[in-house]
């Protein structure tokens, strides 16, 4: 039985930079976290943040060059993923880690049958005989809910709707049991009702099959539906980590707090004007020396343009990197 108290995946420090012809960009500054066996942890902030380079370089899925993973270690049952050759990894990544990308019309390949792509994870890692693997193939297409399993293994990927695509996707990441799943905005690109249904097909396999979930999201949204705790990243860094409730109730970063504002909400029948964050994110040319948020932070002081503030412990399992964090509790 594996110890509920010991992380199952722990990263330490990374950094993740892309070389351009116009220079570098620091991508990940220095990003730490863990995840808990069978926790859910949601990882959101605006496009460009950091959250999905973060995931991708976990598992050294981007391409070098450009990318370089320039320090870090990422713990995974007793290893550093960093340092596995790209056989081990390989061995790895989609077995004991399964990945689902934010676009399943390109990661599924069109030219092969869903039944060959599900398939082909369960040969390579599980060696099972062509039988056994399209057994075990067509129960997958029953557990995330697809009917008629057995046809629409020898259908192609055009034959399947947005939401359908999705849900072969997640059938292929699952398919070899992995202890991790790392789900890269899944539902992004579906319709509101199509999106509610794949969110109740991951926290009734969640809960079936007692794997720990990253799912990153720009949308707070889904986060409060489905997540334990979360991570809030900007610049490249995380810049809160809290308990999904606490999060919610008593955010205390500026650019959490922005980005909460931007959630539609209704109170008593009344709904509220959507607010708007001011200017852009940036576009990290070097290291961070100041907080990154410092020029559309209105709690700005002049302190926060000559350091950048490392994540603090503010009890609870709540950690801030502001220098002006207390404000929130005034």
């Amino acid at each position: 039985m594996p110890d509920p108290t010991r992380p199952i995946l722990s990263v330490s420090g990374l950094e993740t930079r892309f070389h351009t012809r116009k220079g570098s960009v620091h991508a990940v500054n220095g990003v730490s976290f863990s995840l808990a066996p069978g926790e859910l942890l949601g990882v959101v902030g605006e496009s460009g943040s950091g959250k999905s380079v973060t995931m991708m370089s976990l598992l050294r899925l981007l391409p070098t060059p450009p990318a370089d993973i320039m320090a870090g270690r990422v713990d995974f049952e007793g290893q550093d993923l960093l340092s596995l050759t790209e056989d081990d990894l390989r061995k790895l990544r989609g077995s004991k880690i399964g990945f689902v990308f934010q676009d399943p019309m390109t990661s599924l390949n069109p030219v092969f049958t869903v039944g060959h792509q599900i398939m082909e994870p369960l040969r390579e890692h599980l060696k099972l005989d062509k039988r056994a693997a399209q057994k075990r193939a067509q129960e997958l297409l029953e557990l995330v809910g697809i009917p008629d399993a057995e046809r629409r293994l020898r259908d192609y990927p055009h034959q399947f709707s947005g939401g359908m695509r999705q849900r072969v996707m997640i059938a292929i990441a699952l398919a070899c049991d992995p202890k991790v799943l790392i789900a890269d905005e899944p539902t992004t690109a579906l319709d509101v009702t199509i999106q509610a249904q794949i969110l109740e097909l991951m926290k009734d396999l969640r809960q079936r099959l007692g794997m720990a979930v990253i799912w990153i999201t720009h949308d707070l949204g889904v986060i409060a539906g489905i997540a334990d705790r979360v991570l809030v990243m900007y610049g490249g860094q995380v810049v809160e980590q809290a308990p999904v409730k606490d999060l919610f109730r008593t955010p205390k970063h500026p650019y959490t707090r922005a980005l909460l504002s931007t959630v539609p909400r209704i109170n008593g029948g009344r709904a509220h004007r959507l607010e708007v964050i001011a200017g852009q994110p940036p576009i990290l040319k070097s290291a961070p020396v100041a907080c990154s948020f410092r020029d559309r932070c209105p709690s700005a002081t002049a302190l926060c343009a000559g350091t950048n503030p490392p994540l603090t412990d503010h009890g609870k399992g709540h950690f801030v990197a502001c220098l002006n964090a207390e404000m929130a509790d005034v």
